[in-house]
């Protein structure tokens, strides 16, 4: 373990709040922008590719994925991905905008909707998670897609649920690859913060739901990437959930991205 390790054991609840805000780094803290951003290309994403095909991979109303998969005589690779909103905001609706990119490349895209807090407990989103990727390999063959060429990415609260479903060990298909953005990977900061007012957790649930605690043993081929913009907790959070990954043995790259921060990274998820 390096000297990056986060340092919230030793801040107030209001310095956590602060340390874990995303838009506080932000003029005027207004994540608006970024939002109706990924509404508009999210929008202009569906409109050009009609071919988008609404997947069911539970009971329950938001357990939906929007898969597009390029035009190809062979299999093609899968990039799923998983939307932040700290487990509580955002759906898939705003998150397929990457598909545009990853479809010029030869590559399908998946945008996974999952049931929000308080409507869910954060158990239950990671299992709707990897319920949603599980099907899609499952049925890779149905739809064109190579099940040894799967990628999940996830930003802020998505990157923490790609890294859920990347330690899933119940998974029929082994994942090529996870690419998590601006995650977080110790969750017990968030305790006594207005974060966790929706969420619940108790210091016992947010130790056991945090990566940094996992069994990593067997963990996909890792890039941990994370915005020059961002609080120093969060750059923190990755550069040390990486550093665990490589002393567990597991390959791993990190990325700084100088000029994004935590809301605008997600532009670059298909480069």
């Amino acid at each position: 373990m390096n000297d990056d390790r986060p340092l919230w054991p030793n801040m107030t609840a209001a310095q956590r709040a602060e340390a874990y805000s995303p838009s506080s780094v932000l003029k005027d803290r207004d994540l608006m922008p970024y939002i109706r951003q990924y509404i508009d290309e999210s929008a202009a994403a569906y409109a050009a590719h009609p071919t988008v095909k609404t997947l069911r991979y539970g009971p329950l109303p938001s357990n939906t994925v929007d898969l597009v998969v390029p035009v190809s005589q062979e299999p093609v690779p899968l990039h799923v991905f998983l939307h932040g909103g700290y487990w509580q905001e955002l759906s898939k609706k705003e998150s397929i905008f990457p598909a545009t990119d990853t479809l010029a490349n030869g590559i399908a895209f998946a945008a996974v909707d999952y049931t929000l807090a308080p409507h869910a407990s954060l158990d239950d989103i990671i299992a709707e998670c990897r319920a949603a990727v599980r099907m899609l390999s499952g049925r890779a063959d149905e739809f064109g897609i190579d099940p040894t060429r799967v990628v999940v990415s996830g930003s802020s609260a998505g990157a923490h649920l790609a890294a859920m479903v990347g330690i899933d060990k119940s998974s029929h298909h082994r994942l090529k690859a996870v690419v998590l953005l601006s995650g977080i990977y110790w969750l017990e900061p968030l305790v006594g913060t207005y974060i966790n007012d929706v969420l619940g957790l108790t210091v016992s649930a947010a130790q056991r739901l945090s990566l940094a605690m996992a069994d990593l043993a067997g963990f996909p081929e890792t890039l941990v990437a994370y915005g020059g913009c961002e609080t120093d907790e969060f750059k923190r959070q990755s550069l040390s959930f990486a550093d665990i990954l490589r002393s567990s043995g597991c390959p791993v790259a990190t990325l700084e991205m100088p000029k994004r921060n935590h809301f605008d990274i997600v532009g670059d998820i298909a480069n």
